[in-house]
């Protein structure tokens, strides 16, 4: 199949594009799994279906305009597979498929066929004692950033500190780094459910980062060194809770953003980036946008 990620940004030549068809009833507050969800069905304003397939499509189109592959999931009724970055993720030329939360396990048999028809050595089955979910993972060249928790008793906790290891061991030779992230399951302006709801490469050298996300700063200035303070696009806890660190690159040149994020965009497109803008707004109730909803395959 040719998997290759080696960061953000490369230019995409093949993705996973999560869809919304089927997803079955608004949950209970009891099942709600993070706290946006939970908010927008206490507050009546839950997504309606329709709306989330209608996003997904601008989406869809955006990507297809762009020469990208785009691969979608095989619906599964009653299911939302809405964010397939979660499930499955590249890391160079191998596809790890984690053991996930159970409330979500049965979003992977939507992209069966896909780890089916990978060879052997292409796919690596993360061992059930490791708590690992995509959104945590990013990937900058020779860096692999991992956001966890070391509070696996809440539902919000997805990846834990073990995944650190797991991947220093699998990658001697890049730089693993762990970013505590602060969590809560009721207040979604004090919760950051995965790392790419707090940071996120941009263009070539810049990064969209929510700082007060953070819970260790030792961790965070370690990344800020990286990046350089110059180079980063800090954003509020408002902006934050719209989900302005979860656009998604095409390529270096070109980033999906959400039409409504004015300020993000007006900066991104002053550092010479064009901006394709989507309205994702039905999408961000579940928690998460444009990079939450792709699982790339293939970037050079």
């Amino acid at each position: 199949m040719g998997l290759n990620i080696k960061n953000e940004t490369g230019n995409l030549v093949s993705v996973v594009l999560g869809i919304a068809e089927e997803m079955g009833r608004e949950p209970s507050v009891d099942d709600c799994i993070d706290p946006k969800t939970k908010e927008n069905i206490l507050n009546n304003t839950y997504p309606k279906e329709d709306d989330c397939i209608n996003e997904i499509e601008s989406f869809n189109e955006i990507l297809l305009k762009n020469n990208v592959e785009v691969l979608r999931p095989n619906s599964i009724k009653n299911l939302n597979q809405i964010f397939t970055r979660d499930i499955a993720f590249v890391v160079e030329n191998k596809l790890f498929i984690p053991d996930i939360i159970n409330e979500r396990n049965r979003e992977k048999d939507g992209i069966k066929y896909l780890t089916d028809n990978l060879e052997s050595e292409e796919k690596i089955i993360i061992p059930e004692n490791i708590d690992i979910e995509g959104g945590d993972i990013i990937i900058h060249n020779d860096y692999i950033f991992i956001g966890y928790s070391n509070n696996n008793k809440l539902k919000v906790s997805r990846t834990s500190h073990q995944a650190i290891k797991y991947f220093q061991d699998f990658f001697p030779n890049k730089k693993v780094m762990g970013f505590e992230l602060f969590k809560d399951e009721n207040d979604p302006f004090s919760s950051i459910l995965h790392l790419d709801c707090a940071m996120q490469p941009v263009g070539n050298k810049s990064v969209i980062i929510y700082e007060d996300g953070f819970k260790n700063k030792e961790e965070l200035n370690k990344l800020k060194g990286i990046f350089g303070d110059k180079n980063a696009i800090k954003i509020n806890k408002e902006e934050m809770y719209q989900g302005f660190s979860n656009v998604f690159s095409i390529n270096e040149e070109t980033v999906i953003s959400d039409s409504t994020f004015v300020r993000l965009n007006s900066i991104l497109v002053n550092q010479g980036i064009n901006v394709e803008k989507v309205y994702y707004r039905e999408i961000s109730k579940f928690g998460g946008l444009f990079r939450c909803s792709t699982l790339p395959l293939n970037r050079n």
